[in-house]
């Protein structure tokens, strides 16, 4: 997912090294029916950017998810969370 959101962000040529993007992830794994099976994925990113480069960076993050391979194979079987926090620097 957060290689999708990247390439998204390299169009826009937002640069995205590791001292300014980030993903923290967190999930939910429950029994349902006697199986473990993981329920809920949360991805928070944070991202470091110039303040004009705020537009471009919201406009790929809310169009990389149906084009992220990782989030469409699992979907429809775990709830996904996904936010993104912005720092201008």
């Amino acid at each position: 997912m957060m290689g999708t959101f990247a390439t998204l962000l390299a169009k826009s040529k937002i640069a995205t090294p590791k001292e300014r993007f980030r993903a923290d992830v967190s999930g939910d794994i429950e029994n349902v029916d006697g199986v473990l099976k993981v329920t809920r994925i949360d991805v928070n990113y944070t991202l470091s950017l110039a303040p004009d480069q705020r537009a471009d960076a919201q406009a790929a993050f809310e169009a990389y998810l149906p084009h992220c391979p990782a989030a469409q194979s699992v979907i429809a079987a775990i709830e996904l969370h996904h936010a993104l926090v912005l720092q201008v620097k």
